[in-house]
């Protein structure tokens, strides 16, 4: 009697727990329905781009014009004091990493 209700109690427990652990895995695991596949959103051209200096949205035409443009521009030029300054401050610090007793 004892061995039959033990049996009964482990059947109906491991039915229970396959039933459960089972239970809506089926919908947890498609993707939601407006989700793109990454296959196809990999085979898109993409037609529009951000500007690099403002974020507003640009044609690829206007962001091509925008980075020959970027390219082009000449880099500002420093006064000649203040470039020989910060050469020095660039040694000072490579000296102190080198040596940090010195105290300069």
């Amino acid at each position: 009697m004892k061995c039959i209700k033990f049996l009964f109690l482990s059947i109906s427990a491991t039915i229970f727990v396959v039933v459960s652990s089972h239970w809506g895995t089926k919908v947890m695991a498609l993707p939601p329905v407006e989700d793109i596949p990454e296959e196809i959103l990999r085979t898109e051209i993409i037609t529009e781009a951000r500007s690099p200096i403002d974020g507003k949205r640009l044609t690829a035409a206007e962001y091509a014009e925008l980075q020959t443009q970027l390219q082009t521009s000449p880099p500002p030029k420093l006064n000649s004091q203040i470039r020989e300054k910060v050469f020095l401050l660039r040694i000072r610090k490579a000296l102190l990493q080198l040596f940090p007793f010195l105290g300069i």
